[in-house]
């Protein structure tokens, strides 16, 4: 749903969009801890989408209460709209 917090809904309509252009990414975390965003299309190849879950990770690490303890990255799995998930070694992206 559009929510002015987020930016969805405001005034200055090319300053938003020139965000979502320029590759802007929003994420939410369940209460139960998952992160569900996207990171790229297939029509990206390896690479791009490789650099995209490396900077999405290293945003959401970024992102960590400093009142959190523990693990704080314990899984990370990626997969496409409707498909089976692929499992990442969470070990590189923990801050």
């Amino acid at each position: 749903m559009p929510n002015p917090k987020v930016g969805t809904v405001t005034f200055d309509v090319a300053k938003a969009i020139t965000a979502i252009k320029g590759g802007r990414v929003e994420f939410r975390v369940e209460k139960a801890g998952l992160i569900h965003s996207g990171i790229g299309k297939v029509s990206f190849g390896s690479t791009k989408i490789e650099e995209n879950i490396a900077m999405f990770l290293e945003q959401v690490v970024k992102a960590k209460p400093k009142t959190s303890k523990g693990i704080y990255l314990q899984g990370i799995h990626v997969s496409t709209t409707m498909g089976p998930s692929i499992q990442i070694n969470p070990s590189p992206y923990r801050g």
